[in-house]
């Protein structure tokens, strides 16, 4: 996984708490980032005159991605998120990894739902500036089986924290993510984003004692580090959540901790030394319905149960 802060504190386990645990993140100027400052929307017109009449083309608009609705943890990073029917009254949901719980790394088949939890984040501004501290009333849901996700519920609505702080909540994307996709991992924690495309998706994903299912490769460009863990992964053009930031392999390592390894549906370990991945968040939404409320029995919901 991609590891969390104080990770050593874990005591030996993956990605920020494993067998080769992370005592402390790498320096982020080593990291291989892009600055926001510098990511602005690009409309490109041309025009073609002729004798009759001149014609302009206008590529389409693209997001600029920037810090807005963010957080910071204590070892990790993460979003202010919302599902495509959420409304404006409903406790707003943070996310970020499974692995970055407050209470340690959940077990291989371990599934985590509405425990209580007072953990504060630190929400940031699109300029990267802490601006309010939130507080959650409970961990919705928690896992790392098939994937690597946390959903925290806070004790402010979404028209709250907009009221007080202008600050909208990042959308969770209910469709598969396309392979080339242009995105941008933002974490929290770092102030800093990372850009590259959707290389690719693994069938399976393992790592230790872990199993993930169908989850995001980044292309080289993406080079994340400790405390990018739980960050968003955004699609640039639409401004939307496809993935949350979650793991890479570090020393080219199979299938160990720090190191996951692809396995395809015939069981070839394929280890991508230095590539890194996500976990995707399109089935999140069906498993929400009114209120934010978790409902694992709806229609649609694939998320593994207690």
């Amino acid at each position: 996984m991609r590891k969390p802060l104080g990770a050593a504190i874990f005591a030996l386990v993956i990605a920020g708490a494993g067998a080769a645990p992370a005592v402390a993140a790498p320096d982020p100027q080593s990291a291989a980032v892009v600055d926001t400052d510098t990511a602005t929307s690009v409309v490109r017109d041309a025009v073609t005159s002729t004798t009759a009449a001149v014609s302009r083309i206008t590529a389409p608009t693209v997001q600029a991605v920037n810090f807005a609705g963010t957080v910071s943890l204590s070892n990790c990073s993460g979003s202010v998120v919302r599902f495509p029917d959420s409304e404006d009254n409903d406790p707003a949901m943070v996310m970020s990894n499974g692995h970055c719980l407050e209470t340690g790394f959940p077990a291989a088949g371990e599934v985590i739902v509405d425990r209580a939890s007072s953990r504060t984040f630190g929400l940031l501004n699109a300029a990267g500036t802490r601006v309010a501290t939130l507080r959650a009333s409970k961990i919705a849901y928690a896992t790392m089986t098939d994937t690597d996700v946390s959903l925290y519920q806070l004790t402010t609505t979404y028209a709250q924290i907009k009221s007080s702080y202008n600050i909208s909540p990042l959308t969770l994307n209910d469709t598969h993510p396309v392979a080339g996709t242009a995105i941008t991992v933002v974490s929290g924690y770092w102030k800093r984003t990372y850009a590259c495309n959707v290389d690719g998706f693994a069938y399976r994903l393992k790592e230790g004692a872990w199993t993930w299912k169908d989850s995001v490769r980044y292309t080289s460009a993406c080079q994340t580090i400790g405390g990018t863990s739980g960050s968003p992964v955004v699609d640039n053009a639409t401004g939307n959540v496809v993935a949350v930031n979650n793991t890479g392999n570090e020393d080219g390592g199979r299938c160990t901790d720090n190191n996951p390894c692809e396995v395809d549906e015939s069981g070839n370990v394929t280890v991508r030394a230095g590539i890194n991945y996500a976990q995707e968040t399109y089935q999140i939404p069906a498993c929400f319905g009114i209120d934010n409320k978790l409902d694992l029995s709806a229609s649609g919901c694939t998320l593994p149960k207690p």
